[in-house]
């Protein structure tokens, strides 16, 4: 059986102080993103190990 992949696309419309929650959200994910891409790649070169 063949599987299918299915994509919604939604279009947002947020006012300015929702816009700014947003951008947080989203820089406060990348720093911590950035943190464990960094320690992982630190932990690699020391112990040959990932952290999850």
């Amino acid at each position: 059986m063949r599987k299918i992949n299915r994509a919604v696309k939604i279009r947002i419309y947020p006012n300015a102080e929702q816009r700014v929650q947003i951008e947080k959200i989203i820089g406060c994910s990348r720093f911590i993103y950035n943190c464990i891409k960094r320690r992982n790649r630190r932990n690699l070169r020391k112990r040959n190990k990932f952290l999850k």
